[in-house]
């Protein structure tokens, strides 16, 4: 069943300041949100609003057109700063987790052992959690959230503390989850991961959503009229020269990345113009096309230097 989450013009004052500014952004099952923006823009404030740990000033939350009421649903919650209790085994509170959450002890403990399972931790069900590992307390605090077979699940920095082999067992995890026709609402600093995951982004900066829709569209039209150009025999200092010297009415240098530069056509200019002029040159290009931004770059432009 298709599902549609809805914020609404979401402002929340804690005493005489207002930190959130009317969020507005959507997803929908099938689907993933990248909710990004730096440390103190408000993207906890509003989780912790669609959870309804907190309640706005003014605005709406709605699914499927209706006022959503967390209580009617279920949700996996996966916190940045992580929740479990170090002293119990895991396989115990798990169930006991699951239990609150409506299951049945019986549920509880086969959905448990599924998620350990999936997670490839089923060997530590018995243990402590605070004798694991990062990595693998990381991937328990996963299943737990994961337990009560959520509809809408948060995940908050889901890849702090995995290593490459534990990563990919999560990026899996996750693309079952968005298969599965679950809304998942992804927030990292990790920008590869949002942009291997989520096919709409908001980006929230000082209480406002700065930057908003379909990822794909938002790299289309940052990268409108840029292109990337890299040679064989000149280094990027030598090419931002000769750019600069001989093509100075087609193009400028926008950027120089590790190998490449990044071309920003002049008004009258086109690639097919720039073409020509290198293949009348010396010139042995390497590298030459149009010019994507990364989700990184656009964050960066949006909100301003990286922590």
């Amino acid at each position: 069943m298709r599902m549609k989450l809805e914020v609404k013009g979401i402002r929340k004052s804690f005493g005489d300041k207002e930190v959130l500014h009317g969020i507005d952004f959507h997803v929908e099952s099938g689907k993933a949100l990248g909710l990004l923006g730096r440390n103190g823009a408000g993207k906890t404030t509003t989780i912790r609003i669609l959870m309804d740990v907190f309640h706005a000033n003014s605005g709406e939350i709605l699914l499927d057109g209706k006022r959503f009421v967390p209580a009617k649903h279920r949700i996996g919650y996966l916190p940045e700063e992580r929740g479990l209790y170090p002293k119990r085994t895991v396989i115990d509170q798990m169930i006991y987790l699951a239990c609150l959450r409506g299951m049945n002890p019986k549920e509880a403990k086969e959905s448990a052992k599924k998620w350990l399972s999936r997670l490839e931790v089923s060997e530590y069900e018995t243990r402590k959690l605070e004798t694991l590992s990062k990595g693998n307390q990381q991937k328990v605090q996963l299943a737990a959230t994961l337990v009560s077979n959520p509809e809408i699940i948060i995940l908050d920095e889901p890849f702090s503390g995995l290593d490459p082999v534990n990563s990919q067992i999560l990026k899996d995890v996750v693309n079952e989850l968005i298969a599965d026709n679950r809304i998942v609402i992804f927030s990292s600093h990790q920008m590869s991961y949002v942009e291997e995951f989520c096919d709409e982004i908001a980006i929230i900066n000082q209480g406002e959503v700065v930057l908003a829709g379909r990822l794909r569209d938002i790299k289309k039209e940052y990268g409108k009229n840029r292109l990337m150009l890299a040679a064989e025999n000149l280094s990027l200092e030598e090419l931002t020269d000769r750019t600069q010297r001989k093509w100075a009415d087609l193009v400028s240098v926008s950027d120089r990345k590790k190998d490449f530069l990044i071309l920003e056509l002049k008004e009258g200019a086109n690639r097919k113009g720039v073409m020509a002029a290198l293949a009348a040159s010396d010139v042995e290009v390497e590298r030459f096309g149009s010019y994507e931004p990364s989700l990184n770059d656009i964050f960066v432009l949006k909100v301003g230097e990286e922590e």
